[in-house]
């Protein structure tokens, strides 16, 4: 073959190489926008706890480091941190995220960010400190509202997470270790998850990704490609401490319900059905006449609940709420959370291997029911960290 041709054959290859190459990054999203838009009404949290105050703020400490490090020592002078061993003064802090709703000053953030937090502090991106007051808080949600005296902030622009689809492009900005403004990005990896043996949020219908997500970054928006928020990244499933590739985020519009009743009521009101329930396998659902296993099984029913009332007994698998199909035993607490109290709802349940319609008007939750905030060994609220996962853990019941 003649010099001239082979060069212009390879010369037509690299081409086409290029070409493949060009298209292919030509498909990957460009997110420079999206972050410069949104980055500005991202804050950081930082919150203070006296000495012997009832227990410790949920939040990550300042320093992520062990005390006695020199990378310890350097996060403690940078922050202005005392230290522990005085016995005086205040506790250690805790760090976290946080995004500004509207312009009169509302920022959402986790609840376990500002537990137990004597003052909180939110840092803008122009490096001014407000302290920030606590317009309302949900452990159930883990949700907390607060409020800086402030005008003419930036603010973030809220979307559906119910539109959300798996397999698309999010986006996190927070302080992860307590470094401003870091943005990472994934795909989501499912929808509705509810986390294996996580007694604290049964109401939350978290939204999974590949995100990454580390100590610090609880509080923050998780993003869509078109810049709106729709998740508020608040746990990671780790057994080193740090991320894995599994992390969790609360949906934006539960968080916007939570929003409404704090600024409306004070409080958050969830409907109680009153059972307790665990997830079917394979072998009831085969007992039970069903062709998979799904559902709740009821294991007991509370006395004097809506549920008792309404007519359910122990060994009723739950497969609908008002229409909605439940996949699994944590579906019942999200799906029934969401609705009113004093509201009707139509419960279709597997009994006796056939079909049934029960309808009950459901009741508030009670204090007692309400999950509290204390995160198991094989999950953990950001920024806190979690110990190794250990083993043998049994199914846990759900509330309804």
């Amino acid at each position: 073959m003649p010099i001239k041709l082979k060069l212009a054959t390879a010369a037509a290859l690299l081409a086409l190489t290029l070409s493949g190459c060009s298209d292919r990054t030509a498909g990957l999203p460009d997110f420079t926008e999206l972050v410069e838009k949104n980055a500005p009404a991202v804050v950081n949290i930082s919150t203070t706890v006296k000495e012997g105050s009832a227990g410790q703020s949920g939040g990550q400490s300042f320093a992520p480091f062990p005390d006695g490090s020199s990378l310890g020592d350097l996060f403690k002078h940078f922050f202005g941190m005392p230290d522990q061993d005085d016995g005086e003064g205040e506790g250690e802090g805790s760090l976290g995220s946080g995004f500004i709703l509207d312009r009169e000053g509302y920022i959402l953030t986790n609840q376990h960010v500002i537990a137990d937090a004597d003052q909180i502090v939110v840092r803008l991106p122009d490096r001014r400190e407000l302290l920030a007051t606590i317009v309302g808080q949900d452990p159930s949600s883990d949700i907390a509202l607060l409020k800086v005296d402030a005008g003419d902030l930036p603010t973030v622009k809220v979307g559906n997470a119910d539109k959300l689809r798996v397999g698309e492009w999010v986006l996190a900005i927070g302080t992860p270790f307590g470094f401003d403004h870091s943005v990472t990005a994934g795909i989501v990896s499912a929808k509705g998850r509810g986390i294996p043996n996580d007694s604290n949020q049964t109401y939350v219908p978290f939204i999974q990704s590949d995100v990454a997500i580390n100590p610090g970054n609880s509080g923050g928006p998780l993003l869509n490609m078109r810049g709106e928020v729709v998740g508020i990244n608040a746990q990671i499933y780790t057994e080193s401490g740090g991320y894995m590739g599994l992390s969790f985020a609360i949906p934006i519009n539960m968080a916007m319900d939570v929003v409404s009743q704090i600024k409306k009521h004070g409080h958050v009101s969830r409907g109680f059905l009153g059972v307790q329930v665990q997830d079917v396998d394979r072998d009831l659902a085969e007992a039970f006449g069903l062709d998979r296993p799904v559902g709740a099984l009821v294991v007991e029913v509370l006395a004097e609940s809506p549920a008792e009332r309404g007519g359910m007994l122990p060994g009723d698998v739950v497969l609908e709420v008002n229409g909605k199909a439940l996949s699994d035993a944590n579906s019942l607490p999200m799906h029934v959370g969401q609705i009113m109290p004093g509201e009707e709802v139509r419960v279709t349940v597997a009994r006796d291997r056939t079909f049934i319609t029960l309808k009950f008007k459901l009741a508030e939750t009670p204090d007692s029911a309400r999950a509290p905030l204390l995160m198991d060994e094989d999950s953990q609220a950001l920024p806190a960290r979690a110990p190794s996962h250990p083993s043998g853990h049994a199914p846990l019941p759900r509330r309804g």
